[in-house]
């Protein structure tokens, strides 16, 4: 009896001192029910409309709940967000919400977290599932399913490609879950069909600009392109920059895919320059506070909660803009 109080008067201390204490690790940190909560939100970035809605919607759920959220911006930066992770540990907070920028770095913060005693719930993407697991290391993954957006695309086009399909492919951040998974399905789904061809495959880091410079350099090396899917609106949007000024006209010359959803990129294909989105709905305030509170309350937290996601076509388009984000 004496010994068993004089070790939790040592792991009391050692928690006093910040120095982690065994019995965290050994499982997920526990969150008392409170009214409010301090919590964290690591952006990875703020350079695109996805990113910008995301934000506001964590921030205008916050304020609707009354917490106090710490809000940090990556600005694309893996080292930046490992960073912003750690000090919001220093911060003591009572829960972090991440939206990883690369898979690997970011496994690492994830378990720097649960040592400190901080439940974490990633948002978006993913971590590396050889390094970090919901469950033990993070509570939950809240997010589209990647693969399946991808094999979505890939569906469509095989029902609506006319002769050969001589596809480019504009791939999200090198080494992010949503590069990863949607390029596997995409390319799964469309395998079987040889007439179907990907031309080339090459990163444009979700950005417009990039997506305009990468579909540039592209056309150069394959003229005869008549599809593109990029893994993103932003990189679409670029890449019809692109193709409008070597004299081709998307939707037409050319079919254009994309993921997000996003108002801009929705009444393209209302304007016929875009031909399919497959939606990624960033609205993730309410649902990942709601979650949150669950796993206060003790409830059965699943590995993985997927937002329902619809589609844009030519038929769907308009009357999809309203709600567009």
């Amino acid at each position: 009896m004496k010994r068993s109080r004089t070790l939790t008067i040592a792991l009391a201390a050692l928690a006093t001192t910040g120095v982690t204490v065994v019995a965290v690790a050994q499982g997920l940190p526990k969150l008392g029910v409170k009214k409010t909560y301090k919590v964290g939100f690591a952006q990875t970035e703020s350079n695109n409309p996805w990113r910008i809605a995301q934000t506001k919607s964590m921030q205008e759920e916050a304020k609707r709940l009354g917490w106090q959220l710490v809000y940090t911006d990556a600005g694309g930066s893996a080292a930046k967000q490992v960073a912003d992770v750690n000090s919001m540990i220093a911060q003591k907070v009572d829960a972090i919400f991440l939206a990883p920028r690369e898979e690997k770095p970011l496994a690492a913060a994830v378990k720097n977290a649960r040592a400190a005693g901080i439940p974490v719930i990633l948002l978006d993407r993913n971590v590396d599932q050889s390094l970090a697991k919901a469950g033990t290391d993070y509570v939950t993954f809240i997010g589209s399913d990647f693969i399946q957006e991808g094999q979505r695309v890939g569906t469509w086009l095989k029902a609506n490609h006319k002769g050969q399909a001589r596809v480019i492919q504009l791939l999200g951040t090198t080494g992010s879950s949503p590069a990863n998974d949607r390029r596997k399905g995409f390319e799964d789904a469309v395998k079987s069909d040889t007439s179907i061809k990907i031309l080339a495959s090459q990163d444009g880091d979700f950005a417009r600009d990039k997506g305009r410079q990468v579909m540039q350099t592209l056309l150069q090396a394959h003229p005869d392109v008549n599809v593109v899917y990029a893994h993103n609106d932003e990189m679409a949007i670029g890449a019809i920059a692109a193709l409008e000024a070597a004299g081709k006209k998307p939707g037409k010359d050319v079919l254009v895919m994309s993921i997000d959803g996003g108002k801009e990129a929705v009444q393209l294909v209302a304007n016929g320059k875009i031909n399919y989105v497959v939606e990624c709905n960033p609205r993730f305030g309410p649902k990942a506070y709601a979650t949150l509170k669950d796993y206060a309350a003790g409830k059965k937290i699943p590995a993985k909660i997927i937002n329902p996601d619809r589609d844009y076509d030519a038929k769907t388009a308009k009357a999809g803009l309203a709600t567009a984000y």
